[in-house]
């Protein structure tokens, strides 16, 4: 038969998929932090191995001891023994798991120690009821040997699976060669299954559908683990890189970002009433220049610790910060019905806490006091995504923005702290929110403006 191009597509497909599933997910080339996140996954999971196989074992030693006992009465009785070291072991276990992290070579012992416990338990049925080694092979203990195998997948490493896997398959291996090769009443290779099953024969294709089992199940589960531990690094290094860029964003922004359901593409737009608050430090620059750029720094990062907080409790959203200047929006993220008076209340509550900033805030203190200025104003704007397909930015387009930032240059001016044109104050008045009643009006360039708060020298000559 020719095989056709699309047989030849289907086989390279095929050949990729199977490639891109076995190969083993590598952490060498991430970051050590991630590395270390991927690791306190791991050993969580080697926690709960020990946890479960404690609790097995406490089922099994509670089954033990109430059920009535079918052996032959022989003096001799391993299970207790068994049960009680498996017990013992897993205690030990999980003890040196919480204290640090176990090496690999630990979790293989621990995996070639259960399943030789459980090996050497089944061998013992047919001393403990005195029948041929063959009788053992009957045994439907076997089973549990998939669940040393299935506790194994918690580690998220395939390689403990195939161990646990090959351990299993070596030492019921060992087992049928040993029933094969002792001489005993009834003890036979035959081909018949009924005999077989009625009698202490043996039968070879049975015992290889066991190994063949064992190995199978091993090996789809460390495929399947292999491709989730692949998910699981790639996710904790995306984790790791999105909470690492979302410090560059406010969190309403960030949790935007993360919950669209359509990727984020220039020009995509929403119009929203929203309010615009800008809050500037008076003589910054010329502050900034006498300093060394540690202090302008330490500086700013003290205000802006002390200042953002304010804002995000009025309901507030950073936009972005401009050297000593910051721009926030109120309700351009999220729809507001308040966006006006949260704003104006944001500013007052930014005034009060300025003013009481003295030698015990630090840099803080060497900031003239009264030099913390703002202004906000509200209306309609465009909040949507601009740039490019390399490059994309959040941001507020619209005249309020623009006219907030000539407010808040305004201050000096006017003798000022914080203003808000008259709109705005109307605006927020309508929304809940309370004003002094000694504002003052002025007439400007801009419209009618109110001052909220005065300036140290305009409230002394007032």
């Amino acid at each position: 038969m020719a095989i056709t191009s699309t047989d030849r597509s289907l086989t390279a497909r095929l050949t990729t998929i199977t490639r891109d599933a076995t190969r083993s997910a590598r952490t060498d080339d991430l970051p050590a932090r991630v590395q270390g996140i991927v690791s306190e996954h791991e050993m969580t999971g080697e926690v709960l191995v020990k946890l479960i196989q404690i609790l097995v074992a406490t089922i099994w030693i509670t089954l033990y001891a109430v059920s009535r006992k079918t052996d032959a009465g022989t003096s001799f009785s391993p299970v207790p023994y068994a049960l009680a070291a498996y017990f013992l072991l897993s205690a030990g276990g999980l003890y040196f798991a919480l204290r640090r992290p176990l090496p690999a070579w630990a979790v293989y012992l621990s995996s070639a120690v259960d399943v030789c416990l459980l090996m050497l338990l089944i061998w013992s049925f047919h001393i403990q009821y005195g029948q041929p080694a063959a009788f053992y092979l009957k045994a439907p203990t076997l089973l549990y040997v998939f669940i040393f195998i299935a506790l194994r997948a918690l580690r998220f490493e395939p390689r403990f699976v195939l161990a646990t896997g090959g351990f299993a398959a070596l030492g019921w291996m060992a087992l049928v060669l040993v029933a094969i090769f002792e001489e005993g009443e009834g003890t036979r290779v035959t081909r018949d299954y009924i005999h077989y099953m009625t009698s202490n024969s043996i039968l070879i294709g049975a015992e290889f559908d066991k190994i063949g089992s064992i190995l199978l199940v091993s090996a789809v589960i460390a495929l399947a683990l292999n491709r989730a531990n692949g998910f699981l690094v790639r996710a904790t290094a995306e984790a790791v890189n999105v909470q690492d860029l979302s410090r560059f964003f406010d969190q309403s922004v960030a949790d935007r970002i993360k919950d669209t359901e359509s990727p984020l593409m220039a020009g995509d737009n929403a119009r929203r009433e929203a309010a615009i608050l800008f809050v500037d430090i008076r003589g910054f620059t010329p502050m900034s220049a006498l300093l060394d750029a540690e202090a302008v720094v330490t500086m700013l990062t003290a205000y802006q610790t002390r200042i953002v907080p304010i804002i995000q409790g009025h309901g507030g959203v950073i936009d972005k910060f401009l050297g000593d200047g910051i721009m926030a929006t109120f309700g351009a993220v999220k729809k507001s019905d308040t966006p006006a008076a949260d704003a104006l209340r944001a500013l007052d509550a930014i005034i009060v806490e300025t003013d009481t900033w003295g030698p015990d805030d630090g840099c803080l203190a060497d900031l003239p006091r009264g030099s913390v200025n703002g202004a906000t104003t509200v209306g309609q704007v465009v909040f949507g995504v601009v740039g490019n397909d390399k490059r994309l930015e959040y941001t507020v387009i619209g005249d309020p923005v623009n006219l907030a930032a000539k407010l808040e240059k305004l201050n000096r001016t006017v003798r000022s702290r914080a203003v808000t044109s008259a709109l705005t104050l109307r605006v927020a008045i309508a929304q809940g929110y309370s004003p002094r009643a000694d504002l003052r009006r002025l007439e400007t360039e801009y419209g009618e403006v109110v001052v909220l708060s005065e300036t140290l020298a305009q409230k002394a000559s007032g």
